[in-house]
């Protein structure tokens, strides 16, 4: 459980979240189907699509000359033959490089040559709307930026000029939310974005910090976890409070703070929990009641929601 404060909350069920509980939840591709192909690139976010995902979750970082690309880390070294920090390169420098190839699948042609793998947050919506049906994005914006709430500003600005309209979080037919794990990300953004579209992400603290390439000491390492703490703290603020209408924590999350989880899930929050690959994790989730599941196998978990669901109408017939 968390030791969060739990401030009194109004449940802010919409007709499309009502609509969720009679049905099975929404299957979200983890950076497309990057089981399948290199994560955020053209071809994992069209097989998703083809494989019949309701959304992708999608990571941006902001270019040299502040072009909104879609890359995971804020260095190239793991998912492309590049190296340094994204911020410091410019999109026609990030264009040249090569983001599949560490993968090892093979590309099909309909999914766009090997230079055309990269994409913008311009592609990415031009690509779901051409889908000719309503897709979800869940937009993460990467912290720490270089930029500061300039990422934030960059999307919106853009978002806006495509024809985004705030009431309805909608471009067309794509439903945009917005992630963080960084509570003052979404805090930027709620005057201009209703709180059922944002979205506070959730992870667990590690008894250890992530390795750095810094020698920390035992002090050093017990003010890391404190940090890390306070941010996780901050984050379930939000949404105790309703700050922010989607809760995002993964699936170890769920497993370690399931009474929170179900609290919110009765205060009218919708569970938006990643990443579930294995079918334990899916089981889990489709019992606590979670609306919407993020996954590297959209296929694959879309399979055994609906054959689960096909049980319960059986059942209930």
């Amino acid at each position: 459980m968390s030791d969060t404060p739990r401030p009194g909350t109004t449940p802010n069920h919409t007709d499309d979240d009502r609509h969720r509980t009679l049905r099975r939840p929404l299957v979200i591709a983890h950076r497309g189907s990057s089981g399948a192909y290199a994560e955020n690139t053209r071809a994992a976010f069209l097989h998703a699509l083809a494989e019949g995902a309701d959304g992708v979750e999608v990571d941006v970082h902001l270019t040299r000359d502040r072009h909104l690309v879609c890359l995971h880390d804020p260095t190239l070294e793991r998912t492309s033959d590049g190296s340094g920090p994204v911020a410091d390169h410019t999109l026609a420098q990030l264009r040249r490089l090569d983001f599949h190839r560490w993968k090892g699948a093979r590309i099909p042609g309909e999914y766009g040559p090997a230079s055309a793998q990269l994409l913008t947050l311009p592609d990415l919506v031009e690509l779901l709307a051409a889908a000719g049906r309503p897709v979800r994005l869940a937009l993460e914006l990467k912290h720490p930026s270089p930029f500061g709430h300039e990422l934030e500003e960059r999307a919106l600005t853009w978002l806006l000029g495509a024809g985004w309209d705030p009431e309805t979080s909608r471009i067309g037919a794509v439903e945009v939310t917005f992630m963080s794990f960084y509570a003052g990300s979404l805090q930027y953004l709620a005057p201009s974005v209703g709180s059922e579209y944002l979205c506070q992400l959730l992870s667990v603290v590690p008894a250890e910090p992530v390795p750095t390439r810094f020698n920390l000491g035992p002090l050093s390492r017990a003010a890391v976890r404190a940090t890390l703490r306070q941010a996780v703290a901050d984050a379930e603020r939000l949404i105790w409070e309703g700050r922010a209408g989607i809760a995002g924590p993964g699936v170890a999350y769920v497993r370690e703070n399931l009474a929170d989880v179900k609290a919110w899930l009765a205060a009218g929050r919708t569970l938006r929990v990643w990443t579930a690959d294995r079918d334990e994790d899916v089981d889990l989730l489709l019992r606590a009641g979670v609306q919407q599941i993020t996954t590297n196998l959209p296929a694959r978990v879309l399979e055994r929601v609906r054959r689960r669901e096909r049980v319960l109408v059986g059942t209930r017939a």
